[in-house]
């Protein structure tokens, strides 16, 4: 695929081709093509959503091995969010100046290398910094995964296919706390300290996936917004011979009302317009899922072990909680394209505030493991959605800048939110921590209700 530019864009039946590419994605049927492009995508979701439970695990574990007191264990967690602020912030705007593809690969091979070197660090002082720089390799990530396969899936099954890939995702949280309690049982493996051995894990398994994604072409429709036209045109015309051979038939026509010609943006265009409306929404929205839905996630071992469990006991009981995350994933996938995003946002994030209520009052092992459970489960549909919905709120030239710049602050209010709620924790107790985080999810209810648009069924170019 050459890098060079067409500067007049090559004309199909009088329409520019570039304008018509994404009418010519949206209108395909789904392929066996479509599926494994979601496949390797989601893989990278796994590691990515590994690396941010793995905090808590850490934070579990080296509190007696390092006896950390609590602002030690509160970086533990901390630092690879700091890393992720950065990261979000910085890669997501490359990506829309030099292309998704190029910073998939950047932000793994960044990741794959420090998370590596984090296994290697002899105390804290060592730890953190590392922690910090895997983080910035993978801040993005998430972003990437949203960005990329929103501009490839046809619109009719654009929440599914997404849904499916944070399926496959998500199944590394239950194996980060599987492993780490399997690990911290066995306290070393081949003389390794087994903590160690869970970060050389995603290393590897990152640097794996980075041969993988090589092979992915470039998203047509930001090739379209760059004016290359001409790359944009090979790729979806190789796209439509590979699913017209696959399906035995010959394809939908393309719909002439869906050419809606798209252009680069401006950043500052997301506080224009209807997208001012729109940035002002998910940056509230951002700052306060956080609190809901990954405090549970990396806080649950730590709060485990405050209500008196031993670390192996925690980290058990975190797994099988845990392992509501790629179920209610799962479960989202019927729903998605069924019911407007919005309403399943606000429905799923109304059923993580009871449920966080009910695991931060519970005392008996099978209420902890039922209640977690649950509020994973509804953690994953909410996921699933929020994922889905910010596709589809901002322009392709703009997309990956806007939603990153705004899921960077889930990043920077994941730095905080150890250190207060840790806090809390240690004054007033595991039930506190989790009323607190039920009130601000009503908040985000109210902020979705009132300022969000309308997206499911429609094309990215027409909302």
């Amino acid at each position: 695929m050459t890098d060079t530019a067409s500067p007049t864009p090559e004309r199909r039946g009088g329409t520019p081709i570039g304008h018509r590419a994404a009418a010519r994605l949206d209108r395909l049927p789904p392929s066996r093509w479509h599926r494994r492009l979601t496949l390797v995508v989601g893989i990278g979701a796994f590691f990515d959503l590994y690396e941010i439970f793995l905090g808590g695990v850490l934070a579990a574990v080296l509190a007696g091995q390092w006896h950390l007191g609590h602002t030690a264990k509160s970086w533990v967690i901390a630092a690879g969010f700091l890393g992720m602020f950065v990261g979000a912030n910085v890669l997501s705007v490359l990506a829309d100046r030099f292309g998704r593809r190029r910073m998939f690969l950047v932000n793994l091979a960044g990741y794959s290398l420090f998370s590596l070197l984090s296994a290697c660090a002899p105390d804290l002082s060592w730890l953190l910094p590392l922690r910090f720089l895997a983080g910035l390799g993978l801040g993005a990530e998430l972003v990437l995964v949203d960005t990329y396969l929103a501009e490839f899936l046809p619109r009719a099954v654009r929440g599914r296919y997404i849904a499916w890939a944070y399926t496959v995702g998500f199944l590394g949280v239950p194996v980060a706390a599987l492993l780490g309690a399997r690990l911290v049982a066995a306290h070393r493996l081949l003389g390794i300290e087994g903590w160690r051995w869970l970060l050389v894990a995603g290393a590897l398994g990152a640097g794996f996936l980075q041969l993988m994604r090589r092979q992915l072409p470039e998203s047509p429709r930001w090739l379209a917004v760059q004016g290359r036209a001409a790359e944009a045109e090979r790729i979806v015309a190789g796209l439509e011979e590979r699913v017209a051979r696959e399906s035995g038939g010959s394809l939908p026509s393309v719909p002439e009302t869906e050419s809606v010609p798209e252009r680069k943006v401006p950043l500052g265009e997301m506080f224009r317009g209807c997208y001012r409306r729109r940035t002002v929404m998910w940056w509230l929205f951002q700052v306060l899922q956080t609190v809901g839905y990954y405090g549970f996630g990396t806080l649950a071992p730590v709060v485990l072990t405050a209500k008196g469990h031993t670390v192996t006991e925690s980290l058990l009981y975190a797994a099988l909680s845990f392992c509501g995350y790629p179920v209610g994933s799962a479960l989202s996938i019927p729903l998605i394209d069924r019911i407007e995003r919005r309403t399943l946002i606000i429905a799923s994030a109304l059923g993580i505030a009871g449920c966080g209520l009910a695991f931060g009052f519970a005392a008996a092992p099978w209420a902890v493991v039922t209640f977690g459970f649950l509020l994973t489960v509804c953690s994953n549909v909410f996921s699933n959605a929020f994922h889905v919905y910010q596709t589809e709120l901002f322009p392709t030239g703009l997309r990956s800048s806007a939603i990153g710049i705004a899921y960077s602050l889930s990043r920077l209010t994941s730095v905080v939110l150890p250190f207060v709620a840790l806090s809390v924790l240690s004054d007033l107790g595991a039930a506190a921590v989790f009323t607190g985080s039920a009130g601000l999810m009503l908040l985000l209810c109210l902020d979705v209700a009132l300022l969000g648009p309308r997206t499911t069924g429609r094309s990215l170019e027409r909302i």
